[in-house]
This record gives structure tokens, C-alpha cells and sequence, in this order.
């Protein structure tokens, strides 16, 4: 464990949280916009411990902070993070800066209380890819929930008030399984402490119930198909830096819990679900391709193309091995780099269009060549281009998935072959499209350089030279595929169907 003179997590958690209750004695919207600029860039400084101390080759939980909280309950206030949380980590504290500057014109109203939301999100979502203790996850949990709801319901589009409910109710129904299953933990483990539950050996029959309260908590928030249908109304109402937050981080809180939780504390329900995970998740892939092939306004397009990648990470994960894992962490990684990168782009044309149509948008390449450029550039990583960082993630899971049974692999080629039609027919219409009025709209200035710039560098970093990602992720990721086979192997299977396993199970927890 590394030793630093003040506690690193916990300030990258309240550091952003302190700095929100600051914005209330600023006045000024000019002056709100670049304090939280400011505090962002702190905040991102104030991470470079943990690229100087993460230990690429251990696999256990660093910069640990540790003390009691409620303790009549065993509640404590823990803090960690491996080489799976950690880009989480990282990715959710680099797209704060993004997301002021993304907002710096187009949000106009109540602009103190929308950077509080930011940087409340900020704080939270750092919380949950931290905490190592099961409440105090799920109170990072539930404190996302807040910021995220007022960011669509008070500065989202025309249908704001029904995107916000449909967003709050189901990720409240999420929240009350993901509850359920904490406590049962707490009854059969003895503890909250995750990594001392992940030493643990669970009965079949305990791991059945509560792998399916988890899953259905995480594949709600992730969204899997057919859970998925409030992200679209949440994409195209949300501004969009509740997109950017929403597409780059909020989708990640869920597949995370797959890995920090599903995996490693019911590894033998895990195995037995698989085929089932891996059957919707073939079926998020094709379904959000299709969907997104027939959609004209851009925004709807990109947004069921996160049903379609976050498929490819949930099939990852469910494929058991070290590929699969590798992909699916790679692609939680870049889906947040790429798909933040097409929705700040939307975002900037949305500003000068007042429009997310297509027909609305046609021919900006005559006009706008940089936006172009960059708009190209994240098409083909969205697709999986070689040399792009979306083609590592892709072709890590479906060696994967060849790995495991050819028919998987062979099942998700149709999905990215899809995935390359409708991302070639918006990015053509959009550069050689005939407008329908010719407007002289400006090309990119240098706010929008900026926050375009930056997510481009590591689409092309990470896509030619990702041997560093693999050495923040391999240890971790091979001692959770080695806990997971092993726990499997230990809790024996009972040869019972699934209705009779359900039956016993559920006899087991009435007595």
C-alpha cells in the first residue's frame, strides 16, 4: 500500500464536493464557469499520485483508506482501488473539464446550480469506483441518482419531464434490488467489506438470488436490452454535458458492478447465468444496431449505439476469460472516451443548427472541415477501426468469444458490421450532403478545439499503443478470471432444474 501525506481518494472524492458549496458565494456566470473550470483542473492534478504510486503488477486494492463508520453495524468508511477501478477512476475526473467547457455557452439558465450538479457528480461518481465497503457504495450509489435527475428534468429539451421520471423510476427500482442483495450479504458474510465477502465461498442457492438482484440492478443501469429503452429519452433530453457524464461514466457504474460484485462474490451463479448474459447481450448488439441504422435524429443514433457497444462489454465479461475481461474493460474505456467525444460534437453543431436532425445538418464538411475531421475521427473509432481505440476493445472480445464457442463470435459480426453502416451513413450525409438552406455557420473555435483535441489524442493513443492500459488492467483482471473459475469449482452445482433450484432456494431463505 502506498503512503502519501493526505489520503488521495478521499480528496479526489470531496475535493470536488467542498469546491460545489463554494459556488454559492460566487456571482457572476462567467466567474461560475471558470472556477469550476479551475477546480476541475485541480482535481485532475490533485490524481497524479495515483500514476505515480499504482503498482502496475499488483493486483490488490491500493491507496487503501480504512476506519469505522457506524460501527454497531460494521459499517465502515473504506476506500481502494485495483487495476480495474482505477481508469474508471481517471476517466470520470477527465471528462469534468470536458463537460464545462462543452456547457460554456450552451447553458444559460440557472448556471451556479448546474456546475454544482457537475461537480456533485463528479464527487459521487468517484465514490463508487472507490468504495470498497457495501454501503458506502451504495450511498455513492444513490447520491449519483440526484445530480443526474436535475440535470434532464431542469436543462433538457421539450420532453425533459418524461425522460427524467423514466430515468429516476428505473434506476430506483435498481437501486432497491441492489439493496436487497447488500443485505443479504451482510447476513450471510457477516461483513460489508467487499474484498473480505470476495474471500468468501456462498452457498449455490444464496448466489442464485443474488446474482439476480445484482445483475438486474447493473443491467438496468448499464442499460442492457431489454432494460434499455429509458437511455434514449435520457440522451436526447439530457444537455449535453448530461450526455458526455451519462454516456462516458453513468453507463460504466454498471458494468463495473458486474466485475466488482457478480463475478468475484457469486462466481458459480455467474457460470450458470452465463449463457443467458451472453444470449441479451448478443441481442443488445444487433438490436441497438438496427435501431440506430434507422434513426435521423443524430443524437437517437448515437444513443442506441451505446446499447449496441455496452452489449460488447457485458458479453465480455460473461465470456469467462482473459480476453474476454480485457475487451470488455478496453471497451468500457473507450466507449467513454468516443461516444463523449460524438455527443460534445452534436452538441457544438446543435449550437449552431438549433436542430439534431440530419436533413438539418447535411454538406458541413464544405463549411465546417475541422468539425468533419473531427467527427471522421470518432465515427471510425465508434465502428472499431484499425488503428483506433475502439478496435482493441472489439477485437480483444470476440477473440474472446472465438475462444469460448465460435458460434458467439460468428453471432457478433452482423453487429459490427451494422455498426459500420449507420455510422458511414451519418458521417456521409453529414460531409457531402446537400443542405437544403446554405448557412454560413463558423467552424470550430478554440473552447471546442480544446475539448475535441483531448479525447482524439487518446482515441489514436490507445489505438496504436495500448500496452499500457494492459498493464494497469492485466493483474487484476487474471486474478479475478483465476477467482472466478475457482469459486465455481468450489461451490458445488446442484444437477436440479432451474425451476426446482429457485424453489429450494427460496425455501432455504424462508427458514
Amino acid at each position: 500500500m502506498q503512503e502519501f501525506a493526505y489520503p488521495v481518494l478521499t480528496v479526489l472524492v470531496f475535493f470536488p464536493l467542498l469546491a460545489a458549496v463554494g459556488l454559492f458565494f460566487l456571482k457572476g456566470d462567467n466567474t461560475i464557469r471558470m472556477y469550476t473550470l479551475g477546480v476541475s483542473i485541480i482535481e485532475l492534478a490533485l490524481s497524479f499520485p495515483l500514476f505515480a504510486g499504482f503498482k502496475l503488477e499488483s493486483a490488490a486494492f491500493q491507496f487503501v483508506e480504512r476506519m469505522d463508520w457506524v460501527k454497531q453495524w460494521g459499517v465502515e468508511y473504506y476506500l481502494g482501488t485495483d487495476g480495474i477501478s482505477f481508469l474508471m477512476v481517471v476517466l470520470t475526473i477527465a471528462v469534468l473539464p470536458l463537460c464545462v467547457l462543452c456547457s460554456w455557452t450552451y447553458i444559460q439558465t440557472r448556471v451556479k446550480e448546474f456546475h454544482f450538479c457537475l461537480l456533485f457528480m463528479t464527487a459521487a461518481c468517484v465514490g463508487v469506483f472507490t468504495a470498497l465497503d457495501l454501503v458506502l457504495f451504495y450511498v455513492f450509489w444513490e447520491a449519483m441518482l440526484i445530480p443526474m435527475y436535475l440535470l434532464i428534468a431542469v436543462w433538457g429539451g421539450p420532453e425533459k419531464r418524461y425522460a427524467s421520471l423514466k430515468f429516476f423510476l428505473y434506476t430506483l427500482a435498481g437501486s432497491a434490488l441492489l439493496l436487497v442483495a447488500i443485505v443479504a450479504f451482510r447476513i450471510a458474510g457477516g461483513t460489508f467489506a467487499i474484498p473480505e465477502l470476495m474471500e468468501q465461498n456462498f452457498a449455490f442457492n444464496f448466489q442464485f438470488w443474488a446474482f439476480l438482484a445484482l445483475a438486474l440492478a447493473f443491467a438496468i443501469k448499464v442499460p442492457m436490452f431489454p432494460f434499455h429503452t429509458w437511455l434514449p429519452a435520457a440522451h436526447v433530453q439530457a444537455p449535453t454535458a448530461g450526455s458526455v457524464i451519462l454516456a462516458s461514466v453513468l453507463l460504466k457504474m454498471g458494468t463495473y458492478g458486474f466485475l466488482r460484485f457478480n463475478l468475484p462474490l457469486t462466481p458459480a451463479a455467474s457460470e450458470y447465468f452465463a449463457p443467458f448474459m451472453i444470449a441479451i447481450s448478443i441481442a443488445g448488439i444487433l438490436y441497438g444496431g438496427i435501431v440506430a441504422l434507422g434513426q435521423n435524429d443524430i443524437k437517437k443514433v448515437i444513443a442506441y449505439s451505446s446499447v449496441g457497444h455496452m452489449g460488447f462489454v457485458t458479453l465480455g465479461i460473461f465470456l469467462f476469460n482473459q480476453r474476454g475481461l480485457e475487451g470488455a474493460l478496453f471497451q468500457m474505456l473507450n466507449h467513454g472516451i468516443t461516444t463523449g467525444g460524438l455527443f460534445m460534437m452534436i452538441g457544438a453543431v446543435y449550437e449552431r443548427s438549433h436542430s439534431r436532425e440530419l436533413d438539418d445538418n447535411l454538406g458541413l464538411g464544405k463549411y465546417m472541415p475541422a468539425y468533419m475531421f473531427f467527427w471522421g475521427l470518432f465515427a471510425l473509432s465508434s465502428f472499431g477501426f484499425p488503428g483506433t481505440n475502439s478496435f482493441v476493445g472489439e477485437i480483444l472480445v470476440f477473440v474472446g468469444a472465438f475462444e469460448q464457442n465460435p458460434w458467439i463470435g460468428a453471432l457478433m459480426v452482423p453487429g459490427a458490421m451494422v455498426a459500420a453502416a449507420y455510422m458511414l451513413r451519418v458521417s456521409l450525409k453529414l460531409a457531402w450532403g446537400r443542405p437544403t438552406s446554405w448557412k454560413e455557420w463558423p467552424d470550430l473555435n478554440l473552447r471546442e478545439w480544446t475539448y475535441l483535441v483531448i479525447p482524439a489524442v487518446f482515441v489514436l493513443y490507445i489505438g496504436l499503443a495500448p500496452g499500457l492500459c494492459f498493464k494497469v488492467m492485466d493483474a487484476s483482471l487474471i486474478k479475478l478470471e483465476k477467482d472466478v473459475k475457482q469459486g465455481a469449482k468450489i461451490v458445488a452445482l446442484e444437477k436440479e432444474h432451474p425451476a426446482e433450484v429457485a424453489l429450494n432456494s427460496l425455501k432455504g431463505i424462508i427458514k
